[in-house]
C-alpha cells in the first residue's frame, strides 16, 4: 500500500511501493488539508485500512494548509491516473478547475466532509453540519443562554461547513431569543486567532452568556484565555469533534458540550463509496441523497452527529471505544476506578 503523509506534499515527493503489484488494483488518492485537526489521522487511518481490505492502494498526501499545494497534489493525482481522488479541502470555492481536469480524465472526485462547490463532484459525504450547529446552540441555551447573549468564534471562511453550522446555529438563536453579541472568523481555523478574541474585548465577553466555538481546537484556547481571567468554568463554551482534550475538559466542568461526530462510520462509508465508484457502479443506499454544490445537484451522504456532555460522555464516547476512560479522567482519578 502506498502510503505517503506528513512530509510527501507534492507529486515529485511521493515514493510508490510495489507498482508492478498494484498495476492492476483500484488506485485511491487522498489530500488532506492537514493533519493539525486532531480527528484527521483518525479518518485517515480507518479509511486505509478499509480501502485496503477492500483490495485498493491509498496515496495520501498532507497540503498543510496550503491551497496552491493542494492544487498541486491534485495536479499530480491526474498525471498518475488514479482511480477516485479524496479531497479534504482547504478552500471550498478554489478547486473547480483543477477538479474538471480530474473529471475530464474519467477520475472521480469525493469530497470528504468538506464540500468542494460549484464541481459537479460525484459524491459529498460528511456529517449533517447544520445539525452540528443546532445542537451547538440548543447546548448553550439550556445552559443559561436562553433569551440572553452569545458570542461566536467560528471556523475558516473559506470552509463551506462553517456556513452549514452557522445557519443551524442562528436557527436555534432566533428560536430561544438568543442574541449573537458578537461573530467572528479565524482563518485558517488557527485557535489563536480565537484566544487573542477572549483577551482583545474583555467587555464583550464578561456580558456573554456562552461562546460557540468552531472546533474543540478553538475551544480549548478560549478556555485557557479564560481560565486567566478565571470565567473557565462560569461561561459555557462549545465545540465540534470530540477531541480527547475536549472531552477531559467537559469532565472536568470547563466545555459544556462537543459534538461527537464518529469518524470511523464516515471513513468505512467513504472508502466504500470511493471503490464502487471507481468500478463504475452507481452508489446506493437509504443514506444516499443529493444536495447542490451551488451550480449541481451532486450525490451527498450526511451522516448524524451526536451531542456529547458530562451527562452521556461515558455511553457515547467511552463505551464506543473512541477515547478510553483512563484518557478522559485522566485529570480526575477518582473517577477512572468508579
Amino acid at each position: 500500500m502506498s502510503f505517503c503523509i506528513g512530509g510527501c506534499s507534492s507529486g515529485e515527493n511521493i515514493v510508490d511501493q510495489n507498482n508492478n503489484k498494484e498495476d492492476d488494483k483500484i488506485q485511491i488518492a487522498m489530500s488532506f488539508d492537514s493533519f493539525v485537526i486532531e480527528r484527521w489521522q483518525r479518518d485517515r487511518d480507518v479509511f486505509v485500512s478499509t480501502a485496503k481490505e477492500l483490495g485498493a492502494t491509498v496515496n495520501v498526501q498532507n497540503a498543510n494548509g496550503d491551497v496552491e499545494k493542494q492544487k498541486e497534489q491534485i495536479e499530480y493525482f491526474i498525471k498518475k491516473g488514479v482511480d477516485v481522488i479524496v479531497i479534504v479541502c482547504i478552500d471550498s470555492d478554489s478547486l473547480k478547475t483543477t477538479v474538471q481536469k480530474a473529471k475530464e480524465e474519467g477520475i472521480k472526485i469525493i469530497a470528504y466532509d468538506r464540500l468542494v462547490t460549484n464541481a459537479d463532484i460525484d459524491l459529498y459525504i460528511t456529517f449533517d453540519n447544520e445539525m452540528v450547529g443546532t445542537m451547538m446552540a440548543e447546548a448553550l441555551s439550556r445552559n443559561g443562554a436562553y433569551g440572553g447573549q452569545v458570542i461566536m468564534l467560528e471556523g475558516s471562511p473559506l470552509d463551506n461547513n462553517v456556513t452549514s453550522v452557522e445557519k443551524g446555529f442562528k436557527k436555534i438563536c432566533d428560536r430561544d431569543y438568543i442574541n449573537v453579541l458578537d461573530s467572528i472568523f479565524c482563518d485558517g481555523w488557527r485557535a489563536e486567532i480565537a484566544a487573542d478574541y477572549i483577551y482583545d474585548h474583555e467587555g464583550t465577553v464578561k456580558v456573554a452568556d456562552g461562546i460557540m466555538c468552531g472546533n474543540d481546537n478553538l475551544a480549548g484556547q478560549v478556555i485557557r484565555a479564560l481560565s486567566e481571567k478565571r470565567l473557565a468554568g462560569n461561561l459555557p463554551v462549545v465545540g465540534q469533534d470530540a477531541d480527547l482534550e475536549a472531552c477531559q475538559r467537559i469532565v472536568e466542568g470547563t466545555q459544556t458540550m462537543t459534538v461527537y461526530k464518529p469518524v470511523e462510520q464516515l471513513a468505512k462509508r467513504a472508502a466504500e463509496c470511493a471503490i464502487a465508484l471507481a468500478r463504475g457502479e452507481t452508489l446506493t443506499g437509504t443514506d444516499v441523497t443529493t444536495i447542490n454544490d451551488g451550480t449541481y445537484d451532486i450525490p451527498y451522504i450526511g451522516l448524524r452527529p451526536i451531542a456529547v456532555t458530562k451527562d452521556n460522555i461515558d455511553e457515547v464516547i467511552i463505551e464506543s471505544g473512541f477515547h478510553l476512560k483512563e484518557d478522559v479522567y485522566l485529570n480526575i482519578p477518582e473517577s477512572i476506578s468508579d
